[in-house]
């Protein structure tokens, strides 16, 4: 919303170069990789240039977000679908935004939507409930829920991606040692639950991520469907 410079020549530096050259820095290194003076490195100009057209690094985060993020793809149910069908189709798009940019999970949260790209997906999502018979508070309050656990996968999927790449098992054989490792550390007397999970065999195979993202949305838009019915039924 504040006004970037416009007067006098043409301008070799950009917003939209400032910002570009940050997402890749933080594809490439990771969110901590990225800082004014760095952003201002890769783009072979002084570091008091970028102040002209971004604040700070706080700013900064934000157009990057804004960046990376788009507009909700155009395959989303439109207004009027079941609603439990859109906001699983908006959880599985939301899902891959953070998996194809795995630095946005680091972002600091600063408060809710507030850039058009994000308001967008927000508006997805309230729509996705139209019908449902929820008042705006209720609605709110599933979008979040929905939201957060998103996000909430995709930083556990990524932080046990990151423990697997760092050595050089696969990760069946990564689970196969945490399971033996738990063994001799579960007492059976004391843990008989986590005996019998560890004798099921559960652990000694590696679930495929869409697996466990599949089951955990379905369970809460469960929960949804139950609310759903109960305020019909109360009205």
């Amino acid at each position: 919303m504040r006004e970037r410079p416009s007067k006098g020549p043409r301008p070799s530096l950009t917003l939209d170069r400032i910002v570009g050259a940050a997402v890749s820095l933080a594809s490439a290194e990771g969110l901590d990789a990225v800082s004014m003076g760095r952003v201002a490195k890769e783009l072979g100009v002084s570091t008091m240039s970028l102040y002209r057209y971004v604040s700070a690094k706080s700013e900064l985060y934000v157009l990057m977000q804004e960046a990376a993020t788009g507009t909700p793809p155009d395959h989303l149910p439109p207004p009027g679908a079941d609603w439990r069908e859109a906001l699983a189709a908006w959880a599985w798009a939301m899902r891959e935004v953070y998996h194809r940019n795995l630095w946005l999970l680091r972002v600091p949260v600063a408060g809710p939507p507030a850039t058009p790209n994000m308001v967008a997906w927000w508006e997805k999502a309230l729509v996705a409930l139209e019908g449902t018979g929820l008042d705006e508070g209720a609605v709110l309050s599933v979008t979040l829920l929905v939201s957060g656990y998103v996000k909430n996968e995709a930083v556990l999927t990524a932080d046990l991606a990151a423990v697997v790449a760092a050595g050089d098992d696969p990760p069946e054989q990564v689970m196969a040692r945490y399971s033996r490792t738990l063994r001799r550390l579960a007492d059976p007397e004391e843990y008989p639950a986590v005996t019998r999970v560890l004798d099921s065999g559960v652990l000694d195979v590696a679930d495929e991520p869409e697996d466990e993202f599949r089951f955990g949305l379905e369970r809460i838009l469960d929960g949804v469907a139950v609310l759903v019915a109960a305020r019909g039924t109360a009205s």
